[in-house]
């Protein structure tokens, strides 16, 4: 199988699994996920599924704890939606910090770099001199 499969198989199961989480898990643990990313391996039989979770350390694993325990009805739902696979994916979920990350970052820059909102504002104008009345 080439790369390009993959991901485009990779892409659909991402798509089903939001809905699967989103329609059909009633699980208190899991919060607010967003999948990240899904990685195929070549031969289409694992897909590592990178979510994203909205909350404090304790909600990220709680949900992903939530996330693993359904993880057979979320295989038996992707083998009945995606009927042109031959074999369900073997799911395995992981955190991806990336976006913590991000917002990280992006607190400190606002607290080092000056006001952002007047950066982008136009100089304020000037009055004229008296040599150039």
């Amino acid at each position: 199988m080439g790369g390009h499969r993959a991901d485009q198989v990779g892409a659909l199961v991402r798509e089903e699994i939001m809905q699967i989480i989103r329609r059909d898990l009633k699980d208190p643990r899991i919060g607010f996920v967003s999948i990240t990313g899904v990685r195929m391996s070549p031969d289409l039989r694992l897909a590592r599924v990178r979510i994203s979770v909205l909350g404090d350390e304790t909600q990220q694993k709680d949900t992903l704890a939530g996330l693993r325990s359904a993880t057979g009805l979320i295989r038996h739902e992707l083998g009945r939606r995606l009927e042109n696979l031959k074999f369900s994916p073997e799911i395995r979920f992981e955190l991806d910090p990336s976006i913590e990350y991000s917002v990280r970052i992006s607190q400190r820059l606002r607290e080092v770099l000056p006001d952002t909102e007047d950066a982008g504002r136009a100089p304020p104008a000037r009055a004229p001199r008296e040599d150039e009345r």
